[in-house]
């Protein structure tokens, strides 16, 4: 049994989610281009956010295929980064937010960013976290019961 809890929890769960941010010129269409081009190679946007400025704009996104999407982009001279993100399931939907948040700010770590999925893995809202130290926020959502979601947890 004690061979059991040392699994580390990437082998138990997948692996993590990543989020691309995509840096897009600030004209009409610029996002529909990324999206053909994902569709076109049938990766579904599972994720998306959009910051504007006056001349850029950066776009966030978590994919159903993260590793064909950075060969994509790579290819495709689309300049982007990437990070790890926590993506929570919350079985109550919204009624959870507080709880997720209450758990983070007890462990004092810090949130840059989230979206929620338009995806429903199993049926549930799930919440994508971006945060200042990925494996505490885990560990401390996971000891609060909230199930933490793997890239395979996602995607169809």
């Amino acid at each position: 049994m004690a061979m059991e809890s040392a699994r580390t929890t990437e082998k138990e769960e997948g692996p993590r989610v990543k989020q691309f941010s995509v840096f897009l010129p600030n004209k009409v269409g610029a996002l529909l281009d990324v999206v053909k081009l994902l569709n076109d190679h049938h990766v579904e946007v599972l994720a998306v956010s959009v910051q504007d400025s006056a001349d850029a704009a950066i776009v966030r996104l978590v994919v159903s295929d993260p590793e064909s999407v950075h060969d994509l982009f790579t290819a495709g001279d689309v300049a982007f980064s990437t990070c790890e993100l926590v993506v929570i399931e919350l079985k109550d939907g919204a009624a959870q937010l507080g709880k997720v948040l209450t758990a983070l700010l007890m462990a004092e770590v810090n949130i840059h960013g989230s979206n929620s999925l338009l995806t429903h893995p199993r049926g549930n809202t799930a919440l994508a976290l971006h945060v200042e130290d990925t494996e505490c926020a885990c560990a401390v959502l996971r000891s609060h019961g909230f199930r933490i979601l793997s890239q395979g947890d996602i995607s169809r």
